[in-house]
Parts: C-alpha cells; structure tokens; sequence
C-alpha cells in the first residue's frame, strides 16, 4: 500500500495520479472508468481464498478509493460545476478562520464553506497572516492561484 504524507499535497496528487494511471488531464469519466475497473480487480470480495490477499485487497481498495474522491474533488469539471458558487464565496463571504499545515492552507468562510489550498509556500502563508486585509491578500494571491477542493462539500457527502 502506497503511504501519503500530507505533507506533501503536490506529492500526494501526483501518487494518486500514478496510483490511478492517469495524467493531470483526465476527465471525470476516464477518473470514473479507471476507478471501476481498478475496484473490480481488488474487491476483497475476490479473494475468498487467502486471508493475507483479502487484507492487501482491502488496503489497495480503501487507497484507490480515496484516490478517487481526491482527484474528482479537484478536477476542472468539479471546479466548473461548482465555480459560481465557488466565486460568490471568494469575493462576498468574510472569511473567518485559516489555518496552514504542511502547505495546504485551509479556508473557513462566513458561509460555511471551507476550501483547502494545496501547495502555498511558506513565504504566501506569512504574508498573508502579514497582510493589512487578508481576504483581499487572499482573493488577489490565493483563490484562483492554487490548486483547491471545497472541504465543505465532502463533510456534507458523508
């Protein structure tokens, strides 16, 4: 089983891209297609017969499993779908907290939504919490900047 350290987000979209088999360039049918064929060669439900490859099998799903929602939550037709609303919160909604760990930059705005960052220097970090307003900081240097995926939207999936 591949192991990923959020500490490297640009690592970690790159393994699950490897993971997949699939380049920065894919859709969400090819993510969709690659993902089912993936499930269908390691469902645990295959293999009856040995303890140990029913524990790999479970191990390798939960992986392809998680690489799959990653990768849909930050693909250009998620970001499309969701991008009016995505703009009406960067540019109208206060934000109200943020937090950075590992470079990923989490984003609480006043209307719920929560969007993480992956990939922010340390250097924009700083300057943001330098910043004399940081949500203009943060529309003029992050928003559109960095690759991103609404955190929001998967805690009301669950």
């Amino acid at each position: 089983m591949l192991s990923y350290d959020d500490k490297h987000s640009m690592k970690k979209i790159i393994d699950y891209r490897k993971l997949l088999e699939v380049d920065k360039n894919a859709d969400l049918q090819a993510l969709k297609t690659v993902y089912r064929t993936m499930m269908k060669t390691w469902h645990p439900d295959k293999f009856t017969d040995s303890p140990e490859a029913r524990v790999e099998a479970e191990e390798k799903s939960k992986t392809i499993i998680e690489a799959y929602h990653f990768l849909v939550s930050i693909a250009p037709e998620t970001h499309n779908q969701s991008f009016a609303e995505y703009t009406l919160t960067t540019t109208t909604s206060m934000m109200l907290d943020f937090e950075y760990q590992s470079q990923v930059l989490k984003v609480s705005f006043a209307d719920g939504s929560v969007y993480e960052y992956f990939d922010v220097p340390r250097a924009v970090y700083i300057k943001l919490i330098n910043a004399d307003s940081p949500g203009r900081f943060a529309r003029r240097h992050i928003y559109n900047n960095f690759v991103y995926r609404s955190t929001s939207r998967l805690a009301a999936a669950v």
